[in-house]
């Protein structure tokens, strides 16, 4: 064979399969990033209102409203009050959110958006941080004791004197595809304690919850999913962006709240910035350990994250941490988890420079938290951002 005149070894079929595959992809997808950003002008730095304004078009957000909300069942917990709501936003079923409120409340309170995580987890959606009558599911559980210090936030952010929002959105809880429940487990789908095994099929394995077999059919479509959403003319991230967009502007027009911001971890993290970036109504915006560069991800990370972090075209606008930016100087808090397996520490760290540059000329607009914590939104991380909330949502007497 040939020498590679360019000085690098010849890559065949035989040698990738034969070496380590993290280091063979790095290998490859470096040499491609340094081609393609020679050619295609990659992570360029426009100002934040152009930057909001052109990811909008490139990741086609839909126009959804919240149509024909209805009311279909309220309860009391304790301190706090309840309501099942459901909505259309025009296609697929119904959006089920649940709306908690500290019970007896007088006069209209700021009110949060709260977005639940990916997780591989869709069989449920809102329930993973906010409960109904019924209280969580074994799944949910074990979810809430890895991710969420055991607890569903989004009452505890209740209790504190907001209005809080969680809904589903396509692909999770009322809003799921019937898929056979079973099928090949991928790695990435274990990354929260779904259980399951990358080398068999799942249908009928003993101790797999009828959740947990579903959960893993719906690894698999998440690609059909992201497919058929390009092929018209939006995204994965678009669509869900636009469920989101109406949710909040639906929680804005209810006459019992204030000002409105957002929260979320991880996959709801990623809604939460893009929430931030789009609707310049929402006050304060937090997004917890969902912020690196694109360039540090590739190779070992990439294959972890939902389409939705990867629109195509976003490179060519900007950065991921700039777009999280691009709401400056709109107060935003990242919380990075130090010990985050999902995120390279050094890709927290330069976007952490990047964020801190686009928010130079608004000091105090800017919260980075640096958590000793894996990925998660534990109790700390939690406290920390209500208090941070609270700060930006409920006006000084």
């Amino acid at each position: 064979m040939s020498a590679d005149p360019a000085g690098h070894d010849p890559v065949t079929a035989g040698s990738g399969a034969s070496a380590d595959p993290v280091a063979f992809a790095r290998s490859v997808f470096g040499e491609l990033a340094e081609v393609s950003a020679a050619q295609r002008d990659l992570f360029p730095r426009l100002p934040g209102p152009e930057l909001r304004a052109a990811a909008r078009d490139v990741l086609g957000v839909l126009d959804l409203a919240a149509g024909d909300v209805r009311v279909e069942r309220a309860w009391t917990d304790g301190d706090l009050a309840g309501e099942e709501l459901s909505w259309s936003v025009g296609f697929g079923p119904r959006t089920r959110a649940y709306l908690l409120r500290p019970r007896g409340a007088a006069g209209p309170l700021p009110g949060v958006v709260a977005l639940h995580c990916h997780s591989g987890m869709k069989w449920v959606g809102k329930e993973k941080i906010a409960d109904g009558p019924e209280g969580p599911s074994p799944e949910v559980r074990r979810l809430r004791s890895q991710i969420y210090g055991g607890r569903a936030y989004a009452a505890e952010l209740a209790r504190r004197g907001f209005v809080v929002l969680a809904h589903d959105v396509l692909c999770w809880g009322s809003r799921r595809f019937p898929l056979a429940a079973g099928g090949r487990a991928a790695s990435e789908a274990d990354m929260h304690g779904t259980p399951g095994s990358s080398e068999a099929d799942t249908n009928g394995t003993p101790g797999l919850s009828e959740a947990d077999r579903y959960d893993l059919a719906a690894w698999e479509h998440e690609h059909e999913v992201a497919k058929h959403c390009a092929l018209l003319g939006t995204s994965f991230a678009g669509v869900v962006a636009g469920e989101d967009l109406a949710a909040a502007a639906y929680l804005r027009s209810r006459p019992d709240v204030t000002s409105v911001g957002c929260v979320g971890l991880s996959g709801g993290g990623l809604r939460a910035a893009l929430l931030g970036a789009f609707d310049p109504q929402v006050r304060a915006v937090v997004v917890a350990a969902m912020v690196s560069t694109y360039r540090d991800l590739l190779g070992g990370y990439v294959g972890k994250h939902t389409w939705m972090l990867f629109p195509s075209g976003l490179p060519r606008l900007g950065d991921w941490p700039d777009l999280v930016a691009s709401r400056a100087p709109a107060p935003l808090m990242v919380m990075y988890a130090v010990r985050d397996e999902l995120f390279p520490r050094e890709g927290m760290r330069r976007a952490h420079e990047i964020v801190a540059g686009r928010y130079r000329d608004a000091p105090g607009r800017y919260e980075a938290v640096f958590a000793d914590a894996p990925h998660s939104f534990d109790v700390p991380m939690q406290e920390r951002a209500f208090a941070w909330l609270e700060r930006h949502l409920r006006p000084a007497p």
